[in-house]
C-alpha cells in the first residue's frame, strides 16, 4: 500500500514529523510531497524544504521526500496513489480539509482521503505562528526540530 501526505511544510514542524512517522507505520511507502501553495509566501524553497525533511526523516526508509508543483491530487494519479493523508488540528482544519477532500475526489475518484488528528502535543503548532514567533526572536524549540530551529534563526538573522 502507497500513500501520500502533501503539505508546504514551511517550515517542517514536530506536528509535520509525528503525521508523516505514524502514516509510514500504515503504510509500504510513503510520499512525503512538498507542494506549491499560490496564497503562501514561503520562508525556505521548496528544495530547502525537501533537503530539512529528508535529513529529519532519513531513518525511515518507506518514506521518499519529493517536490510537485502542480494539483497534488494529479501526483497521486501519476503515480498510482491511491491514499492521502491529511492532517487535522480542529473543528476550523476539518472544514477546509473536508472541501479539499470532496474536490479530490471529483478529480480523482479512486483517491480516498484519511484525516489523522494531530498529537495532542503538537495541536497549537502553525507553521505561519511559528515563523511569527520565531521572527519577534520566541523560542521555537518546543514546535519544530533543532535542524529546524537553526535554520529559521538563521534565515532572519540575514
Amino acid at each position: 500500500m502507497i500513500a501520500m501526505f502533501p503539505g508546504t511544510f514551511d517550515p517542517p514542524t514536530l506536528g509535520h514529523i509525528d503525521i508523516i512517522e505514524r502514516s509510514a507505520r500504515l503504510y509500504d511507502k510513503l510520499y512525503v510531497v512538498v507542494a506549491f501553495n499560490i496564497q503562501k509566501k514561503t520562508l525556505f524553497t521548496a528544495e530547502e524544504r525537501v533537503a530539512m525533511l529528508k535529513e529529519l526523516l532519513k531513518a525511515h526508509n518507506n518514506i521518499e521526500v519529493v517536490i510537485y508543483s502542480g494539483l497534488v491530487v494529479n501526483f497521486a494519479k501519476e503515480n498510482g496513489i491511491e491514499v492521502m493523508i491529511r492532517g487535522v488540528r480542529a473543528l476550523v482544519d476539518f472544514g477546509y480539509e473536508f472541501e479539499l477532500a470532496v474536490t479530490n475526489k471529483k478529480l480523482y475518484p479512486d483517491l480516498e482521503v484519511l484525516f489523522m488528528p494531530t498529537s495532542p502535543n503538537y495541536f497549537l503548532i502553525r507553521s505561519s505562528q511559528i515563523k511569527e514567533l520565531a521572527f519577534y526572536g520566541a523560542d521555537i524549540t518546543t514546535m519544530v526540530p533543532p535542524l529546524v530551529a537553526s535554520a529559521i534563526k538563521e534565515r532572519y538573522n540575514d
